[in-house]
């Protein structure tokens, strides 16, 4: 098993966003026209996440029956899929979705929704168990938000509690999987407790009424999700639209590390 030279993944890709290299060196001239149509655009000004040329999406058994193959055609470029969530729910599309983005040619990566009312080792054991090797195409993810809606846990630990129960199950599906998992959180989660922390990791952020710069200050992402409510073809409903940071010759260089094990 090869790891992941993490630190040289973005090396000479700029893709911090803090040159003129990196991705706001595709925030020059006028907006072009968008990729995939959305139910409520939002106004990015300048910077907005069309000027980006890799487009993705993300699934789960919300989204229904995908027509992968549509999907493809329709010029996305990766996915990811919900697989688990906490130490005893998985998602019944996750083999659907995975395998069907797989013969569609879509890279494609599984996460975990993590349960704060659980300890990381056992969903660390649980994602084992029901995501083979052969699911994870792309670095899997870890998705930490808050969960007001939860009808079982709506708990809110401290920072320091949070960011130990992350590293521990980050290390164990690292040393699993061979691969640096990436990190997806929302506004508050990260405000509340990341900023300044995980550093070393691939951030996938949610923000879908400004750019990120202006909402996680200096926070390096790689992925951006922009909108809940657009079209993809091949997906029946709204769905989620997410950006890579750079360029489409930086995605590909990111391939072809992410892709190794």
């Amino acid at each position: 098993m090869v790891r992941i030279p993490f630190l040289v993944l973005f090396a000479g890709l700029a893709l911090a966003g803090c040159t003129a290299a990196g991705p706001d060196a595709l925030t020059f001239g006028l907006t072009p026209q968008p990729k995939f149509k959305d139910n409520d655009p939002q106004d990015f000004g300048a910077r907005h996440p069309h000027r980006h040329d890799i487009h993705g999406t993300d699934v789960s058994k919300w989204n229904g029956a995908v027509d992968w193959p549509k999907v493809k055609a329709s010029g996305i470029d990766f996915v990811f899929v919900k697989a688990t969530e906490g130490a005893d729910r998985i998602d019944p599309s996750f083999e659907a979705n995975w395998r069907g983005a797989a013969r569609a040619g879509i890279p494609y990566a599984p996460y975990h929704f993590y349960y704060f009312c659980g300890e990381p080792d056992a969903q660390a054991d649980w994602f084992i168990q029901n995501v083979p090797k052969s699911a994870v195409s792309l670095p899997p993810v870890l998705d930490v938000e808050w969960n007001p809606a939860s009808p079982t846990c709506r708990t809110r630990p401290d920072p320091a509690t949070v960011r130990a129960a992350m590293s521990r199950f980050l290390d164990r599906i690292e040393a699993h999987y061979g691969k640096r998992p990436i990190i997806y959180t929302s506004v508050d989660f990260h405000r509340d407790n990341l900023v300044g922390h995980f550093r070393n990791y691939h951030f996938w952020v949610r923000s879908v009424a400004a750019h990120p710069r202006d909402i996680y200050g200096d926070r390096a992402w790689a992925f951006w999700q922009y909108t809940s409510t657009g079209i993809v073809p091949g997906i029946e409903g709204e769905a989620d639209i997410n950006v890579f940071s750079g360029t489409r010759e930086h995605w590909q260089r990111w391939l072809a590390y992410a892709g190794k094990t």
